[in-house]
């Protein structure tokens, strides 16, 4: 039989140095025995490194799987910041080489498939573990313990979960848009179905900005619409069975007038190809350059109303709103810096083996929403009881 969890050794490899590695890279060169950087060539890791000022705390490497797999030893950790389709193949190395894996993407079917025998080798797989999916996940699960302490899991009630995320241009712009991952994605995500609830029913929209809705937070407005599935969330984030969701939405915000703004693009999406969408993407992309001027702007809003029976009701919401400075966007920031705090609870061997989305629980979301708060990343939690 394997020990309940393969030790960590002090090994860190992050793989991949695009938008979203930030100082989040720095702070595990502050923790961990040694950090090694995988990107396209050693030395363009090298010139990550140095765009980072981490020239010397951590190796550049030139990434193939092959030469990774090479490197590893038991109780590494890889982290993943390639796209998602490429987490099942470097997790299916790391179980093979007895290293735990981390990244802030969504769980995929064929990461899931592997999860049984990571664990059974010892081995902690962490995902979800950046800003959305990560810092929202942090937030859901404080927002849904404290209302059930509030309101009680036994106490028939309705409520109301939004979690609406964005990255923007901090100064708003004609296209009310910044790029801050590839703009492929950002269309491809446009085109997949999302499945909500609004007035107590599960809806589905093929086309997720025909369902933008106005969204204020902190009395600015927003548009928002609804991504993916969120009605898994409703057991992952635990809320009570006593509890009938009114309207349970995850989903993107973006800039008042981004509808009209993206008219155009919503037409070649109803009726593009893949090809035509692949053209498209590149043509955004060099219409909507990011520069180094550029400043972006990141921000989540989570709120939770409670409507319980006999008086017995609780709202409360958590808001991070942070802007990108010359050192570092803010996306990069919200999404390094969870994740290497995931990975430092990896080294400490505090996360035990198996999977874990984000922390999962709402006393382990309080914990890590303090160290987060420490390590430079501020939001705001209101309640109203």
């Amino acid at each position: 039989m394997p020990d309940a969890r393969v030790p960590a050794s002090g090994t860190v490899h992050w793989v991949g140095a695009g938008l979203s590695t930030g100082s989040g890279l720095a702070r595990l060169c502050d923790t961990a025995a040694r950090v090694r950087l995988w990107h396209r060539t050693e030395r363009r890791a090298a010139d990550a490194l140095d765009r980072l000022g981490l020239t010397g705390r951590a190796a550049p490497r030139a990434y193939t799987p092959d030469a990774l797999t090479a490197e590893l030893a038991p109780g590494d950790v890889v982290v993943s910041m390639l796209p998602a389709t490429e987490h099942a193949a470097l997790l299916a190395a790391c179980v093979r080489e007895g290293a735990h894996f981390a990244c802030s993407s969504y769980v995929s079917d064929a990461v899931l498939e592997q999860v049984p025998a990571a664990g059974a080798a010892g081995l902690t797989v962490l995902t979800e573990a950046g800003l959305d999916p990560g810092i929202d996940h942090l937030f859901a699960h404080s927002l849904v313990g404290r209302a059930r302490e509030a309101v009680g899991d036994d106490t028939p009630a309705a409520y109301t979960l939004t979690s609406y995320c964005g990255g923007v241009p901090a100064v708003p712009n004609d296209f009310r848009y910044r790029f801050s991952w590839a703009p492929a994605g950002v269309l491809n995500a446009l085109r997949a179905p999302a499945r909500y609830i609004e007035d107590g029913a599960e809806r589905v929209t093929e086309r997720p900005w025909e369902a933008t809705r106005r969204h204020d937070v902190d009395g600015e407005t927003f548009e928002a619409y609804p991504n993916r599935d969120s009605v898994p969330f409703v057991g992952q984030y635990g809320l009570p069975e006593a509890w009938r969701p009114d309207t349970f939405v995850r989903g993107t915000l973006r800039l008042d007038g981004w509808l009209d703004a993206w008219a155009g693009v919503f037409e070649e999406l109803r009726a593009g190809d893949d090809a035509r969408i692949a053209a498209l993407a590149g043509e955004l992309a060099r219409a909507h350059p990011t520069t180094d001027a550029d400043r972006d702007r990141v921000v989540l809003a989570v709120s939770l109303d409670v409507r319980g029976e006999k008086g017995r009701s609780w709202s409360g919401s958590c808001l991070l709103d942070l802007v990108g400075d010359a050192e570092e966007s803010a996306m990069a920031r919200c999404v390094s810096r969870p994740l290497a705090l995931g990975v430092r609870h990896i080294l400490d061997g505090s996360l035990p083996a198996g999977l874990h989305r984000s922390a999962g629980t709402a006393a382990r979301s309080e914990e890590w929403l303090r160290e987060l708060a420490a390590d430079g990343v501020r939001f705001t939690q209101h309640t109203d009881t």
